[in-house]
């Protein structure tokens, strides 16, 4: 396949920043358990696709044993990382929550350079260093040291480790399979692997109001095929440090529409934090497109 411009893989990053912004409004406004949330989200997201992933059925029997692990760890991943997200939404504000899940770089910075070789300039750290600061300035009014606030920004800091492995992973097993057929696999994986975590704890997967059955729509629609799905595509051809940074879009996003929906207030340092984040991805980038992007062997070693 040919290699997209670059232009064209950072506009998918970044159309897929402003779907994932949506995902904690959802998540949010619905009242059912956070298992049951991330279930019917993969769930609905599998069946919407099924009928394009027949298309491709046929890759099935050329996919490699090495690669059908990758994609079952990838399927856990992502499984416990919505679990932890959701569950985190419960006890801190969205902001708080958003931007420790969001604080991906300083993970998928070591797991690149530990596993993928993949090479950080000072500039590159900089950058990140630079955008990370401003997502703590973000919601500086909203982060507690005690009490359920902290357990919640635990949970958000865990889970952000787990979506950073599953992008890891992710950026291995994309240079072989199409987007259609790795995004199903692991979709599939993770709705089978939330499933049982639901049967296990006897959550109910059917007793819940209209409003949270359009939201299990709404996030397998928007953030999960227009955001996940976007960003599975753009990792084939950036590293996952890149869509590390520019899922750092997601906290002006998320923040913005709480502000608007809940009326969680946008403080001064939260303005000015959304700055840094800006000025820090576009440092980053401009240095990524100053260097040309990384070939296959010097995003995902030998």
């Amino acid at each position: 396949m040919k290699p997209p411009s670059t232009a064209k893989a950072y506009a998918a990053l970044f159309i897929g920043a402003l779907a994932v912004s949506t995902s904690a409004i959802f998540v949010k406004w619905s009242e059912a358990p956070s298992a049951v949330i991330a279930f019917y989200r993969l769930f609905f997201a599998v069946v919407i696709m099924t009928p394009f992933f027949l298309r491709h059925i046929r890759e099935l029997k050329r996919i490699s044993r090495r690669d059908w692990w990758f994609s079952i760890c990838s399927g856990v991943l992502l499984a416990f990382h919505f679990i932890l997200w959701f569950e985190s939404l419960d006890y801190t504000s969205v902001a708080s929550s958003v931007v420790l899940v969001t604080l991906q770089p300083l993970f998928a910075f070591a797991g690149g350079a530990l596993f993928f070789r993949e090479r950080l300039t000072v500039g590159a750290v900089g950058s990140a260093v630079l955008a990370i600061a401003g997502s703590v300035l973000i919601s500086w009014g909203d982060f507690r040291v005690s009490g359920e606030a902290l357990y919640g920004d635990m949970l958000a800091l865990l889970a952000c480790a787990f979506v950073t492995a599953y992008w890891l992973f992710g950026q291995e097993v994309r240079q072989r399979l199409s987007l259609m057929t790795y995004t199903y696999i692991v979709y599939s994986i993770s709705a089978a692997v939330l499933w049982l975590y639901a049967m296990l704890f006897r959550l109910s997967l059917t007793a819940y109001q209209l409003t949270d059955w359009l939201c299990f729509l709404a996030l397998a629609v928007i953030p999960t095929l227009l955001g996940h799905s976007v960003m599975n595509w753009a990792v084939k051809w950036v590293s996952a440090s890149t869509v590390s940074m520019a899922i750092l879009f997601e906290p002006i996003g998320a923040s913005a529409l709480a502000y608007w929906l809940f009326g969680e207030p946008i403080r001064p340092f939260q303005w000015i934090g959304g700055i840094f984040i800006l000025t820090g991805i576009a440092l980053y980038l401009w240095e990524k497109n100053e260097k040309g992007p990384l070939t296959v062997q010097e995003r995902s070693g030998p």
